[in-house]
């Protein structure tokens, strides 16, 4: 089976070729990618616990999916296409933001991603993939931020990254209760 590739971008998001996903964390090329949080109608996010097998941040907590989008396909249909390898669920997603980060490993990749965070609504239990996810759980936004404070170790690096700026986001956009 051929590796996946991702795609490699500038640094305004435009295609600059293709590349197998692992070369591209080993060099530490941008790359574009996406985050998928999905929210419930109580204002909870759906965190998943990666599987003991990935071969980098394993059993660690994460947003509710993440990848790479594959060459001629949009940010939605990647985010759609994973939700369901990952979490055994479609929703709508609907793009709120993105960036450039970069976030290296102990095991010498590096995630260096133009990343498209987007956002979907679920209120049912997940179908998780064994391969891709361990465990997965509820947990609301201002508990998220304390327990990354609290146990910073139990999270992705990307995680971290990622969740300031979409809890800074979503704080900005929800009317004051």
């Amino acid at each position: 089976m051929e590796e996946e590739k991702v795609i490699l971008v500038n640094e305004a998001d435009e295609p600059i070729g293709l590349m197998p996903k692992m070369e591209a964390h080993e060099k530490a090329l941008l790359h574009r990618a996406f985050s998928v949080f999905v929210m419930n109608d109580k204002g909870e996010t759906m965190l998943q616990q990666r599987a003991e097998d990935k071969y980098h941040s394993p059993l660690l907590w994460t947003n509710t999916c993440c990848s790479h989008q594959r060459d001629g396909e949009s940010n939605i249909e990647a985010g759609k296409r994973r939700l369901m390898e990952e979490m055994g669920f479609q929703t709508e997603l609907t793009e709120l933001f993105s960036f450039i980060y970069k976030a290296p490993f102990d095991n010498g990749l590096t995630e260096h991603e133009y990343d498209h965070v987007m956002i979907g609504s679920y209120n049912d239990s997940p179908n998780i993939n064994p391969e891709e996810v361990a465990d997965w759980k509820w947990m609301y936004p201002a508990d998220i931020k304390k327990d990354i404070a609290a146990n910073p170790n139990e999270y992705t690096e990307w995680f971290k990254i990622i969740f300031e700026r979409f809890y800074g986001h979503i704080m900005k956009n929800t009317p004051a209760q």
